[in-house]
């Protein structure tokens, strides 16, 4: 989600990138549903491994989950390193709805975050 809502907010002055260290393949159906809800596109998103990137070059370095920087390697040539700690709504427990509801709360906070972090930037929208 943090990559779609970046690229969005970002209005062209990012380039945003998304990878886990424990990838599926792809990405979570509610994921999807939740960007669709508030208008982002969500064509040819994939789950990606962090491998993907080793070795590439990154002005900015995000992890959105405890378990994310534990597992996440350190990339050389990283500039900046930010850890933001997100719940993850794959591992909520409950009714369909709840759980729906639970990737609608962390969509909005993520959204939140990079919003805040791109005006302390004077780079938002």
């Amino acid at each position: 989600m943090a990559q779609v809502i970046w690229q969005e907010l970002g209005a062209g002055r990012w380039i945003a990138e998304s990878a886990g260290s424990q990838p599926t393949g792809s990405v979570h159906p509610m994921a999807l549903q939740v960007l669709q809800e508030i208008g982002l596109p969500i064509e040819g998103l994939k789950s990606k491994s962090v491998d993907t990137f080793a070795g590439q070059p990154f002005d900015l370095t995000v992890t959105v989950c405890d378990r994310a920087r534990e597992a996440c390697p350190v990339l050389p040539g990283v500039k900046q390193t930010l850890h933001w700690s997100f719940d993850d709504p794959a591992d909520t427990v409950g009714t369909e709805e709840e759980i729906l509801d639970s990737f609608r709360t962390i969509r909005d906070q993520i959204k939140s975050r990079i919003a805040e972090y791109l005006n302390r930037q004077g780079d938002s929208q």
